[in-house]
């Protein structure tokens, strides 16, 4: 994918009256209001309107789904699933979002194995967790000695 805003930008838009039999591949981001009866590849956003329809698999960076979709979904990015979305199917990405009243029947994987970002709190966390048990125990002896000090405890 490329950034985020470039994304967005719908460079194919699939008419609600029109009909793709085979594969629609699309490099940025497209939306989808009529039928594609194959499988469905967009680099960035994939945004299906209320109407549309895929009858395959679906790979995109994310998606937003209102129609119907009879397959898998893979979207590692986000997956949303709004109010008029029906899909059957599996959905592999790492973020989903289903509106109330969406249809959904399949499993999902959120990835869970994947390697994410790790922020500096993670990285931090990380490091705290190597240091060596002896080291994190002088550290805990040390400041329960000093609690007693300023509480006035010197045995």
């Amino acid at each position: 994918m490329t950034g985020k805003k470039d994304d967005m930008v719908i460079t194919t838009i699939l008419g609600k009256d029109c009909v793709v039999n085979g594969n629609f591949i699309v490099k940025q981001s497209a939306r989808i209001d009529g039928e594609v009866q194959g499988d469905v590849y967009v680099s960035g956003t994939l945004i299906m309107g209320a109407g549309a329809r895929v009858e395959g698999n679906i790979e995109a960076g994310e998606a937003i789904l209102g129609g119907d979709v009879i397959g898998n979904v893979q979207a590692p990015g986000k997956v949303e699933l709004t109010v008029t979305a029906k899909v059957i199917g599996d959905i592999t990405t790492n973020v989903i979002v289903i509106d109330e009243n969406a249809i959904f029947q399949g499993r999902c994987n959120m990835n869970q194995d994947a390697p994410r970002r790790k922020t500096p709190e993670a990285k931090k966390a990380l490091k705290d967790e190597k240091r060596s048990a002896r080291a994190v125990l002088q550290e805990a002896l040390r400041e329960a000695q000093e609690e007693r000090v300023s509480a006035g405890d010197t045995e």
